[in-house]
């Protein structure tokens, strides 16, 4: 008589196809999507979209190439170089300013929830708020110009630069830090010697990288009246000059271009000089 058990089996998992959770979570995305289209007024194209539209390629094709430099008054270059300065000088705002609340909303640091849980809670606040909403209300409180620019650009970047760096430090290797707590270092000494050499690589990546978001979102913020090259863009927009708005575009693109090349570079010998 054979004695021996007759192995079962495992049953094969069914096809994604087959699982009700798959055709609940598609029944559940369609009708989110079909709420989404049917809370839109489509209200089809107007007929002045093509005139608008050739004529700002027509811009882009023939640009005024007087407006690069101007004796006197505002010109391509000036426009552009408050546009730069005002994201560089809102960077080094938020860079600063993003050291305390990167390190209070980190949890390997702060042993206290509450604490980080507040930092946190104050970072995802300040993410709530988009730069041109943000600048409307440093407009109304400092008065139209680049210093509103420069308050909307650094308060605005604290949000996702707080956020990553925070990240960042959870992720570290507390070796070091414990090792440096064991003899005897304090709390001050043990972050400057253990956290914030391994933490300078990506603080700085994260900051190049919010350079290049803060290039573009200063170029729009002078639509609002808060300086730039967004203003006289949004005036020649206006007056239909579409020859200056398409040199004002190409000079956009080209800053933009320029700073994300220069900012790659950077971040990239940054990671290499990190591994």
């Amino acid at each position: 008589m054979n004695n021996s058990r007759t192995s079962v089996m495992p049953k094969p998992p069914k096809p994604f196809y087959a699982r009700p959770r798959t055709w609940l979570i598609l029944a559940a995305t369609a009708a989110v999507y079909v709420w989404a289209f049917s809370g839109i007024p489509f209200k089809g194209i107007k007929d002045t979209a093509w005139q608008i539209t050739k004529a700002i390629f027509s811009g882009l094709f023939h640009p005024d190439w007087d407006y690069v430099y101007l004796a006197e008054g505002e010109d391509l270059i000036r426009g552009l170089g408050e546009t730069l300065a005002i994201a560089l000088l809102g960077t080094a705002i938020s860079v600063v300013l993003t050291i305390p609340f990167a390190l209070w909303a980190a949890r390997n640091l702060v042993k206290l929830r509450i604490f980080s849980g507040m930092s946190t809670f104050m970072l995802s606040l300040i993410r709530t708020f988009p730069d041109i909403i943000m600048a409307i209300i440093f407009i109304k409180a400092v008065g139209p110009g680049a210093f509103a620019g420069v308050l909307t650009i650094g308060i605005n970047s604290i949000g996702m630069l707080g956020k990553l760096n925070a990240e960042a430090i959870e992720e570290l290797d507390m070796g070091p830090s414990e090792a440096l707590q064991a003899c005897g270092a304090t709390r001050l000494q043990t972050i400057w010697h253990a956290i914030v050499p391994q933490a300078i690589p990506a603080y700085l990546s994260f900051a190049l990288f919010r350079l290049e978001i803060n290039i573009r979102s200063a170029a729009i913020l002078g639509a609002v009246g808060a300086g730039g090259i967004g203003t006289p863009l949004i005036f020649a927009m206006e007056g239909r000059s579409w020859s200056r708005v398409g040199i004002i575009l190409i000079g956009i693109i080209l800053l933009v271009t320029v700073i994300d090349w220069i900012s790659a570079k950077l971040r990239k010998r940054l990671i290499e000089g990190k591994s």
